[in-house]
């Protein structure tokens, strides 16, 4: 007898054979909320960014979660590191609006940085300036920033209609 679940781990005698890919479409990125969207629009304007750019940015990094906390110790919206939250002087990096700012500031410094490249930019934000510098000024081949950067990218694309 066979058995299907979408409960992984519901049994030790069940093993996963299959699944499908859960992400959002990149054709249709949900709205920031409008509390989100006023700092988000807030941040664009002191650090000269698109606004739809830092959504997408917030929205691949945490889903638009404020409370988000990676494995790797990155935080807030815009998943910053404690040391690049630091380094923007943001106190609280699970602050929306303080998060926001500090993640713009960096991604604008990048953007300048790669000469305007954004791929690089987005890399650099994802890996670290300095490993899309070890990889002489090209995205580095790991998975996670090949992945993210076109992620990116289609849903910056996707929220200014384009």
């Amino acid at each position: 007898m066979v058995h299907f679940s979408d409960h992984p781990g519901a049994d030790a005698r069940y093993r996963k054979v299959w699944s499908t890919p859960r992400r959002a479409p990149a054709h249709a990125p949900r709205p920031a909320p409008a509390a989100l969207r006023k700092h988000i629009e807030h941040s664009a304007r002191l650090t000269g960014l698109d606004p739809a750019l830092l959504q997408a940015v917030a929205q691949v990094e945490s889903n638009l979660d404020p409370a988000a906390r990676s494995p790797k110790g990155a935080l807030g919206l815009m998943q910053l590191m404690p040391a690049t939250a630091a380094r923007y002087g943001v106190r609280n990096p699970l602050d929306p609006a303080a998060n926001l700012l500090g993640g713009a500031r960096y991604l604008s410094d990048l953007i300048r940085q790669f000469d305007g490249r954004l791929s690089l930019a987005l890399a650099a934000y994802n890996a670290g300036e300095g490993a899309v510098l070890r990889h002489d000024g090209r995205i580095p081949p790991y998975a996670e920033t090949q992945a993210y950067v076109p992620k990116v990218l289609a849903r910056y694309a996707a929220l200014r209609g384009r």
